[in-house]
């Protein structure tokens, strides 16, 4: 296994270019691509211990998201959204393909697996397995309104320790971590700022597409979203925190009977997202991906 390598592809979108950067693991000559990608306001280094434990099939390719982490910011906040990420999805995929099969097999937390959703049900999608993690076309109306609230609240902290006991407080529903697997949650996603203070590694203006979403537009995203999951028709497995307030218990099960049909399995004592550092998670995946 080859220690996790920081590279970066430049994208496009209507307000200029932008650099998406992300992180490899793996043989770098190995044409065997898995991409993982994470939830709104999470990062690249969320996949680490599934990359390593992947790492020895596939390459594994995480990336920050437009606007996260190491990632360049949008100039425009208005694009933060579906369609801009897939679109800087398909470059990264052409990168990481480059020289090979143009194939790659996806696993999606959250708004990753939304991206993921869309990509996997266009014509000619790279897309040939994919895992959906806690998420599908429809999502609860009151949680997606506190995640709305959480993502543009411009919080300061004076301490790395006050900003990780936020993160934890904010991430219960990941469920049942030990202290360093917290401390690694909260680590990956704040940066200390020239003035000493702490703050979430992610441009806050994230937020501006849900403060301007109608509830018309809303409705119509959803269909759209519903048309693209109909359309999917590579090997999917579903994945649900069993307490998750975002993917329900009945929406989930209607996605096994459309669609790709996937396998639905619900994590207990979890809601919103499992984060796949155990090994019981890991194991699930791993067992999905390599057919087994």
């Amino acid at each position: 296994m080859l220690d996790a390598r920081w590279k970066s592809v430049q994208c496009s979108s209507p307000a200029g270019l932008h650099r998406m950067a992300y992180k490899e693991w793996g043989d770098p000559d190995n044409p065997r691509v898995l991409v993982c990608v994470h939830g709104v306001t999470r990062v690249a280094s969320d996949f680490d211990a599934l990359a390593a434990s992947l790492s020895d099939t596939y390459r594994v390719v995480c990336p920050d998201v437009a606007g996260r982490g190491r990632s360049e910011r949008l100039r425009d906040p208005q694009l933060y959204g579906v369609p801009q990420y897939v679109a800087d999805m398909v470059t990264l995929v052409a990168r990481v393909t480059a020289g090979f099969e143009d194939r790659v097999d996806w696993f999606g937390t959250s708004m990753g697996g939304l991206i993921g959703m869309v990509l996997a049900s266009l014509e000619g999608t790279p897309v040939a397995r994919l895992v959906l993690n806690d998420i599908g076309p429809t999502l609860d109306g009151a949680a997606l309104a506190r995640i709305a609230d959480y993502i543009g609240q411009d919080l300061r902290f004076p301490s790395y320790d006050s900003g990780a006991r936020f993160v934890r407080e904010v991430s219960n529903s990941f469920g049942p971590h030990d202290e360093a697997q917290w401390d690694k949650l909260a680590r990956d996603v704040l940066r200390q700022e020239p003035n000493g203070e702490w703050v979430r590694h992610y441009d806050l203006a994230l937020a501006e597409p849900f403060k301007s979403m109608s509830r018309e537009r809303a409705e119509q995203d959803q269909a759209a979203l519903w048309r693209a999951y109909d359309a999917i028709r590579c090997p999917t497995l579903l994945v649900r925190g069993e307490l998750s307030d975002l993917l329900s218990h009945e929406t989930a099960l209607e996605m096994t009977r459309r669609g790709p049909r996937p396998r639905l399995v619900e994590i207990p004592g979890v809601g919103h997202a499992p984060t796949f550092v155990h090994a019981d998670q890991i194991a699930l995946a791993r067992n999905f991906l390599l057919g087994s």
